[in-house]
């Protein structure tokens, strides 16, 4: 099993996610849930088309966090 980060976005129709360590590969979703429930899946068949192809799967390098500041 390997994790890879995935960034959540609104966006005007619902949510927008992506994950900076595998380049292109985005989906949308009406909820934060759904949008997690279809990155999930887009990015498991981005690796099979990279697999298929030959070609070498992204490692997971990106990592994220939070500071807290004086607002």
């Amino acid at each position: 099993m390997t994790r890879y980060l995935i960034l959540i976005e609104p966006s005007e129709t619902g949510f927008s996610a992506y994950s900076p360590d595998v380049p292109g590969c985005v989906s949308t979703g009406r909820t934060p849930e759904d949008v997690e429930l279809n990155i999930r899946g887009a990015v498991e068949a981005h690796l099979e088309e990279l697999r298929l192809a030959g070609l070498p799967l992204p490692k997971p390098m990106t990592s994220a966090g939070y500071v807290d500041v004086a607002a």
